[in-house]
């Protein structure tokens, strides 16, 4: 079980040009490889279009999920990392993903096909700044995990009825401000009062967080991005 908060610095510039998702299928392009190169082409009627196609063709849910759609946000996220890409990137990248995962969902649901995992995700009580945990939210859920956005202003009571009622793997937590991430160690308390702290992992993140304070308050980890979130959460659910 696990708990992610993190900070997404925010780095704005030219638009990269999107790379090629090929090698990562073997060198042959297939509609899978079409899914992913229109992901990183930002071009989220196509995703739909491919992904449609895909089906049509007898391709499971999953196998697009898995084939087509996480290989090109794993890109995504090592592109950002590589400043390559930026925020506005990203997101754009996130849209056309959406636009898949519009199709696929009712029908992993159906076959009843386990997601990776569970993920709590917000801001803390008085923090009213959510870019960076929607970008958070939004690659995590493009790596194949159930996502739980509470969005701004979160209580502590808020978090431990979110992690009571969804079973989650991961709560995410941040704060961009000093005034409000001493509201962090305050869920962290209540997970523990609660008896659910043995079942998740708490990671933190934000612009003033930093790994020395997630050690400091009892949590588990820290990412400073939204590609360093999905590896920490990769890393603790495995």
């Amino acid at each position: 079980m696990v708990a992610v908060v993190v900070r997404i610095v925010c780095r704005w510039g030219k638009r990269a040009v999107p790379g090629s998702v090929e090698k990562a299928y073997g060198g042959t392009m297939t509609v899978l490889n079409e899914i992913g190169e229109s992901v990183l082409a930002y071009q989220p009627k196509k995703v739909e279009e491919y992904t449609q196609r895909a089906l049509d063709e007898g391709n499971t849910a999953a196998e697009i999920l898995n084939g087509g759609l996480i290989p090109a946000m794993d890109m995504v996220g090592k592109k950002y990392e590589a400043s390559e890409i930026y925020v506005p990137e990203m997101l754009m990248a996130a849209k056309a993903m959406k636009a898949s995962l519009a199709i696929l969902r009712p029908i992993l649901a159906e076959a009843g096909v386990a997601s990776k995992g569970t993920i709590v995700i917000g801001t803390v009580e008085g923090d009213l700044h959510d870019i960076g945990q929607n970008l958070v939210s939004i690659m995590l859920e493009g790596a194949g995990y159930d996502v739980v956005n509470l969005g701004i202003d979160n209580t502590k009571d808020v978090f431990v009825t979110a992690v009571k009622t969804s079973d989650a793997d991961v709560v995410a937590m941040s704060a961009l401000l000093t005034t409000t991430m001493i509201r962090m160690p305050e869920v962290v308390e209540g997970l523990l009062a609660a008896g659910l702290r043995d079942q998740v992992k708490i990671i933190i993140g934000g612009a003033p967080v930093t790994e020395e304070y997630a050690m400091q308050i009892g949590a588990d980890g820290y990412a400073n991005d939204a590609a360093a979130a999905v590896t920490l959460v990769r890393k603790l659910l495995d």
